[in-house]
């Protein structure tokens, strides 16, 4: 198991990357995903009202949050590429510059 984290506008997004081997999360609704790399993360957007507040360094967005979507790789670069490119999707859908960073660690 793999995180993938993004620190961007003074706040964080992680996801988890599923290994060969370890078993990603079923839940009801989740596609059925059969790839050795599997990569599970929130999506969310910035919406008017409702939503959770979410403060970054310029102020605070309201975000909703989406159904995670697992989906699947079949190599690990692939899959990190794959990861990253998530997490900047995900800045970029709340008015996050594009420039992020990322550190990517294994748990325990």
């Amino acid at each position: 198991m793999l995180l993938v984290c993004g620190l961007a506008g003074g706040t964080g997004v992680t996801g988890t990357l599923y290994e060969p081997g370890e078993e990603a999360p079923s839940y009801r609704g989740a596609p059925d995903v059969r790839a050795p790399y599997v990569w599970v993360c929130d999506s969310f957007y910035a919406v008017e009202s409702g939503g959770q507040p979410l403060r970054l360094d310029d102020g605070v967005v309201r975000v909703a949050f989406e159904r995670p979507s697992p989906r699947g790789f079949a190599d690990r670069g692939a899959a990190v590429a794959g990861a990253k490119a998530h997490i900047r999707e995900q800045f970029a859908r709340i008015g996050v510059a594009e420039e992020t960073e990322f550190v990517l660690t294994a748990p325990d």
